[in-house]
């Protein structure tokens, strides 16, 4: 990992998997100049979903959001770059899809609170825990990219 990048974790939620929007998810962080190192594909147990929502816990609607976020495999992922973590909020929007601008995930896709079709982390030490939670070590990948000058440049050459 280079000096300034950071990771953030990314679900994409059932709603998005239902709705065949893996690709072009994928490819607006892709896009941005994110860089990928990790991602699969699971059903969330239980006791994960009530780890990760456990702030959410006493909520009236803590039932309906573990249903919901059991109704469809989900697809985990761990992005890094430069300001991962506000670029990534930058491209998924407000949590209500309905506020969320155009232009954002949310906003071209979503008209609900709840189907928002992605979570991301919203700082530095959520990131980490959301990513200690869902994956190991042995799956996350430090690569190179050889588009990251062009990407990350603030100066020219």
């Amino acid at each position: 990992m280079r000096d300034k990048e950071e990771q953030t974790f990314i679900i994409m939620k059932p709603d998005a998997i239902q709705r065949s929007l893996f690709g072009e998810i994928l490819s607006r962080f892709e896009r941005k100049g994110l860089k990928i190192i990790g991602v699969k594909m699971v059903k969330i147990s239980d006791p994960l979903l009530e780890e990760h929502y456990s702030h959410l816990a006493d909520k009236p609607f803590f039932k309906t959001l573990k249903n919901y976020m059991k109704s469809s495999p989900v697809v985990l992922m761990v992005l890094a770059g430069t300001n991962a973590i506000s670029a990534t909020r930058l491209i998924v929007g407000p949590t209500k899809g309905y506020e969320a601008d155009a232009g954002s995930i949310r906003g071209d896709f979503s008209l609900s609170a709840q189907s928002n079709l992605v979570h991301a982390s919203d700082s530095p030490e959520t990131a980490k825990k959301e990513i200690k939670r869902f994956f190991k070590d042995e799956e996350l990948f430090n690569y190179e990219k050889p588009d990251y000058k062009f990407v990350y440049s603030e100066k020219f050459f």
